[in-house]
């Protein structure tokens, strides 16, 4: 079944759409390949998806282990490799919520990080760099 339906709108735009939920979003190329850079491009989309599929992974494994981790922002910095121009390198800043983790709390929530899907199915090339910033 089709998850995502997508529409090209001319001047480098896509119009996506989330079949279950018909949600929408529209895509840009970025001013340095063409773009106007008024949205998300399709390689900020990759580096928001690792970044949300690593909340999403915490987001489980906190709610099993009864753990608030609501509340926590995310720093996304995406740069690109040139020949072939790619994702070349990924950083994540996690600002963890202020509230009380205990050491293995905060060891297992950085470790179930590396196991988010987007996370392992990325090239190994694609350097990933997560940082947790704990408040306490």
């Amino acid at each position: 079944m089709t998850t995502i339906k997508a529409k090209y709108l001319g001047n480098l735009r896509v119009e996506c759409t989330h079949v279950q939920s018909g949600a929408k979003l529209i895509t840009d190329a970025p001013t340095d390949n063409r773009g106007k850079g008024e949205g998300f491009s399709p390689t900020d989309l990759c580096a928001t998806s690792l970044a949300t599929c690593v909340m999403t992974i915490m987001g489980i494994y906190a709610r099993e282990h009864a753990l608030d981790i609501t509340g926590t922002e995310i720093e996304i910095t995406k740069r690109m490799s040139d020949e072939p121009r790619r994702v070349g390198e990924i950083d994540i800043i996690f600002h963890m919520p202020d509230r009380e983790f205990t050491i293995k709390d905060k060891t297992i929530l950085e470790r179930v990080a590396h196991t988010c899907p987007v996370h392992l199915s990325l090239s190994e090339e694609v350097r990933q760099n997560f940082t947790f910033r704990w408040r306490r």
